[in-house]
């Protein structure tokens, strides 16, 4: 029998595929009254409510899979379950339909003065002159961030007559034709765009994507929407933008910290807010309690499961022989995908000398997870990495060759571009680590770790000297430098690794050295 516990509040209708179930025990119970208990149960379901930490892990010896109701999964202990050979589900579905809903209820609500023409009436005026609004029909919408949510927004615009115009690094042509939107640089999406709403995940990259620098590209007039994550926008570089007119209004359900409490943009009149309400509707608290239930009932079954969100179940033997590679296989697929920052087609991965020999479909799905995660704003990995790629319109394949530049083991990986091919070569010493040999057709020799900086240049005498002088006057501190070159006063590149990541300010200032063609940040 089976103990499952339910530590937070789901619905009978919810958890009704486990009870489907002969073999599955499922008690309804929080931690602190389950504490004598703890020790029997097998698998743990929880929503937001309850904190799976370490310590929690640790009472419970026999616990082989965590299921989150829903997406955001800040309350587990992740690294922790891994540690200890835990499963860790969620929903990553359930609530697209919501909060695309949602999305364009705020966009209708905005540019029509729903909220203060319901204030007005409520409180006994008839002023119909003051809500003059506007239609959304034949307005251009522009979407930044364009996965299952964004993609969903879309397809509703379009039914309303709107032109859409995404800006997404990863969206490939041929998607975009199908889904029938048109892609831009962001500049381009900030000029042109009547409303502006973004579905991104919060990164380095994306928090204050819309700053005073990008804020001023956009028309005078725009709308703004924020239902992903609080901090995509920044919100105190906003206030002078209303305060001007130059921004007509913003909607947004999420904040940098919720709740906002006193926060000065709830002053604004064409402000509009809600509390973080993106995929609070009764079908998707019960798609998301579904989706877990039906996915520790397959784990139980001992069928394949597609939303966990640590690494596959593998045998200690298998894991031991292929550790090393796995590793390298994410960083090879990381740094690929950063340096590839466009659509892409193909990932053809080879393997050759001692790690043919292996399970190498663990490595190239570790591969496959590490190109995918700065792509898609939902959680990617080893498990479901090939439906995210097929979503994505992404194909991959293994090769196996005899040929292995020198090496005991070599991993190569051909990324296919719409314009551009890429080709990046890693091997693992034992005692020594992870190296990549070769990088766009230059054989070098560098650890990928930490903050990286590629810099492709002319081979010039002093260039070396030229680099350090600016990194230096930026108080950037450098750990090594590899370089490497296709032949003598050709192409040129150097690796280097820093101790800190460099800011735009140092990308322009290398950039402007004679003879540097491409200067670019990678991280391990």
């Amino acid at each position: 029998m089976v103990r499952v516990l339910v530590s937070d509040a789901i619905s009978e209708e919810g958890l009704a595929p486990l009870r489907t179930s002969a073999h599955i025990d499922i008690v309804q119970k929080n931690v602190s009254e389950a504490e004598d208990e703890l020790h029997t149960f097998d698998a743990l379901l929880v929503r937001s409510a309850t904190k799976v930490t370490e310590e929690l892990l640790a009472k419970m010896p026999k616990l082989k899979i965590v299921g989150r109701a829903g997406v955001g999964v800040d309350n587990i202990d992740v690294d922790a379950a891994t540690k200890r050979g835990i499963v860790v589900i969620n929903a990553p579905n359930g609530n697209t339909i919501s909060a695309a809903e949602h999305t364009f209820a705020m966009m209708a609500a905005l540019v029509r003065r729903i909220p203060q023409a319901h204030i007005s009436v409520k409180s006994r005026e008839w002023n119909r002159s003051a809500f003059v609004g506007n239609e959304l029909f034949g307005k251009k919408l522009g979407i930044i961030g364009f996965g299952r949510i964004g993609s969903e927004v879309a397809k509703r615009a379009r039914a309303f007559g709107m032109t859409v115009h995404v800006f997404d690094p990863f969206l490939t042509k041929e998607r975009a034709e199908k889904l029938g939107v048109s892609i831009h640089s962001l500049d381009e999406v900030l000029a042109v765009a009547d409303i502006i709403t973004v579905h991104t995940p919060l990164t380095k990259e994306t928090r204050g994507l819309l700053g005073t620098e990008n804020l001023a590209k956009t028309k005078k007039g725009v709308y703004l929407i924020n239902c992903a994550r609080g901090g995509i926008i920044d919100e105190q570089a906003l206030i002078p933008f209303l305060e001007s007119g130059h921004v007509a209004g913003v909607a947004l359900d999420v904040f940098e910290q919720e709740p906002p409490g006193d926060h000065p943009l709830l002053a604004f009149d064409n402000v509009i807010v809600t509390p973080h309400l993106g995929a609070s509707t009764v079908e998707a608290q019960l798609n998301v309690a579904t989706q877990v239930a039906e996915e520790l009932l397959h784990f139980f079954e001992g069928q394949p499961v597609t939303s966990s969100i640590n690494l596959p179940a593998l045998s200690k033997d298998v894991y031991e022989k292929i550790q090393a590679f796995y590793h390298l296989g994410r960083k090879l697929g990381l740094i690929a995908s950063q340096f590839m920052n466009i659509p892409v087609q193909e990932l053809s991965v080879t393997y050759a000398g001692t790690v043919a020999d292996l399970e190498t479909t663990y490595i190239t799905r570790s591969l496959l997870a590490g190109f995918l995660r700065p792509r898609v704003a939902s959680t990617v990995n080893e498990v479901n990495a090939a439906m995210v790629a097929k979503e994505r319109g992404i194909t991959y394949g293994e090769k196996f060759s005899d040929e292995t530049h020198g090496y005991a083991n070599c991993i190569s990986l051909t990324v296919h571009g719409e314009n551009k091919t890429f080709t990046i070569k890693g091997t693992h010493v034992p005692n020594y680590g992870d190296r990549i040999v070769h990088f766009d057709g230059v054989t070098i020799d560098f650890a990928p770790e930490g903050h990286l900086l590629y810099i492709q240049h002319h081979d010039r005498p002093g260039m070396i000297g030229k680099v350090g002088n600016v990194l230096g006057a930026h108080n950037v501190n450098i750990a090594t430098m590899q370089v490497g070159r296709q032949e003598a006063g050709g192409k040129a590149m150097m690796i280097l690794s820093l101790d800190k990541p460099v800011d735009d300010a140092v990308l322009k200032a290398l950039a402007q050295i004679d003879d540097i063609e491409t200067v670019k940040r990678l991280e391990a």
